[in-house]
């Protein structure tokens, strides 16, 4: 059965610079994180970490980087203006179904979408679909990111078939880094099934596991202890969603953004 989208390209901004051709002079990582289209994205760097991020992650600017489910488009606000010009950027979005005669697919809205916002890269952007990866992807992979959508591939049943197809695109030695909002050891099934966003580590290192894949290394960039991780409306309770409104709003901004594990895993044998 196919399933529903879990993430919507047309949510990227339209106030990015354009990229010139892939040729042109590459800005540098700093570069691109002080740089004015990212003016309503850096606040969140101060939970997100970005440049520890990546820097953990091994990314390099001329490898070929693949986005996740890139979502609202903050980090592919990061990677593109960075990868384009000296590697390839690619953007993976689970099999969002069938569609009318006519109607765009999932690839061609995310390529118009970076296209409106300036983001151009031309030949060195690839989009697809976890069910119509292009030729010549597969085995080509340097690294893939997996930014805060563990969850959702859990809730929609899809996670071990999205691991096992990244496993397929990843080269002899890439990497798949991972971000998520981490659950307590000791929380219940209940709360860390997925369904208010959390997960336990060792059941992510355990899913990783039985689908191919071996840690690498885990580090606490991303941790934030002031968040008890214990929300009855997840995590969406903090920021930058704020579920509940005014309701202990300065609370839950004083807390910040979601603990998260950050991982690190390569294709075992």
């Amino acid at each position: 059965m196919r399933l529903a989208p879990l993430f919507a390209a047309a949510a990227l901004a339209v106030s990015s610079p354009a990229l010139a051709d892939h040729h042109a002079e590459a800005p540098s990582l700093e570069q691109v994180l002080s740089s004015e289209h990212r003016a309503d994205d850096a606040p969140r760097d101060q939970y997100r970490r970005p440049a520890e991020t990546l820097a953990f992650f091994e990314v390099e600017p001329t490898m070929r980087v693949l986005e996740y489910g890139p979502g609202g488009g903050w980090y592919t606000r990061v990677l593109l203006p960075w990868i384009a010009p000296q590697g390839h950027y690619l953007a993976m979005q689970p099999d969002t179904g069938p569609r009318e005669e006519g109607q765009a697919s999932w690839a061609e809205r995310f390529h118009a979408s970076i296209e409106a916002s300036g983001m151009t890269g031309g030949d060195s952007v690839t989009a697809f679909e976890s069910d119509e990866i292009p030729d010549g992807v597969e085995g080509s992979v340097d690294r893939i990111l997996v930014f805060r959508s563990l969850h959702g591939m859990l809730n929609n049943e899809i996670a071990d078939t999205q691991l096992r197809t990244m496993r397929r695109l990843l080269a002899d030695d890439g990497m798949v880094g991972v971000v998520q909002h981490r659950a307590p050891a000791d929380a219940s099934y209940s709360y860390a099934n997925g369904g208010r966003g959390y997960l336990r580590q060792e059941d992510v290192i355990a899913l990783f596991t039985i689908n191919g894949f071996e840690l690498v290394a885990a580090s606490e960039i991303n941790a934030n202890p002031d968040d008890p991780a214990n929300w009855e409306g997840g995590v969406w309770t903090l920021p930058p969603v704020l579920a509940g409104g005014d309701s202990n709003r300065e609370a839950m901004l004083a807390i910040g953004e979601s603990d998260r594990m950050t991982l690190l895993f390569r294709k075992a044998d």
